[in-house]
């Protein structure tokens, strides 16, 4: 499967990432907590060079906690800080301001002694495609500022979004890079959404993904679709599903489209499991 999505306004969001650096203070970036390697783009250390950053696992609802526990653990430094949160519930972000205070404590000292004790920072948010900016922004700026949706590609203008907590945020729309990398994290990010359903073969999709489930999480599978064993061919897995979800179209012939989009809307919201794809080497 070659995915290679890239509309145009990214190309031009890049520059003005690159160009707006001068006018931040740190970095929050969000990626997606069940795909902590794919959900990073591979150009943000280039681009953002060594601004102060936050890495905010989102999602962290829908991944294994100690999955997540152990990226934290691995991501994490001097210069980076690292928090599980849910943008939507709210979850881990009241603890960003602290955290944020404490990796730009150098600036923050250097204003005191100047006698300026009120501090606004600025931010920078970025991130892949649905992966929760403007959920978070709307959290923190508690009102319905940066629009949402649950299809990438929504965010597509520049904006500052003042708050009550000390950070002025500089949303951007969602940016992947031109060339997927690798045939794993393009299926990664086509499970999880990141990528659109529009220009995907949801039922090949459908299959890779029962792959990699009954490979990782066969428990869960189990219990989710009520079977009572695993094939170890994935279509016949998702032949199985159907009948037991009565997916059956006039012959008694699978109805494929409609299972291959059912098992890929039960993963993404969850209700298959906790389940993390990718693991801190």
């Amino acid at each position: 499967m070659n995915i290679n999505w890239f509309p145009g306004h990214m190309v031009k969001t890049r520059r003005e990432i690159r160009e707006s650096l001068k006018l931040i203070d740190a970095v929050i970036e969000i990626r997606d907590a069940r795909i902590v390697r794919s959900s990073k783009n591979p150009e943000i250390d280039d681009i953002c060079g060594n601004k102060p950053r936050i890495i905010l696992l989102n999602k962290s609802d829908l991944s294994e906690d100690k999955v997540t526990n152990k990226w934290i653990k691995v991501l994490s430094s001097n210069n980076v800080g690292v928090l599980s949160v849910n943008c939507i519930t709210g979850y881990g972000l009241n603890n960003i301001k602290s955290l944020l205070d404490n990796i730009l404590q150098d600036k923050h000292e250097k204003l005191k002694n100047r006698g300026i004790n009120k501090i606004v920072d600025r931010v920078m948010v970025v991130g892949i495609p649905n992966v929760g900016k403007s959920s978070f922004i709307n959290k923190i700026a508690r009102n319905k500022i940066a629009r949402t949706g649950n299809k990438p590609g929504v965010t597509k203008s520049k904006q500052w979004i003042k708050t009550k907590i000390g950070m002025e945020l500089m949303d951007t729309p969602g940016i992947l890079w031109p060339k997927l990398e690798s045939s794993e994290t393009q299926l990664n990010l086509a499970f999880t959404g990141a990528i659109k359903d529009e220009i995907m073969d949801t039922e090949e999709l459908a299959v890779h993904l029962i792959e990699v489930l009954s490979s990782n999480y066969p428990d869960k599978l189990i219990e989710r679709y009520k079977l009572d064993s695993l094939s170890d061919n994935a279509i016949d897995i998702i032949d199985n599903i159907a009948k037991k979800r009565g997916a059956i179209i006039k012959g008694g012939n699978i109805d494929y489209n409609r299972v291959s989009n059912m098992i890929l809307d039960e993963f993404r919201s969850g209700k298959i499991g906790t389940i993390s794809l990718e693991f801190p080497k």
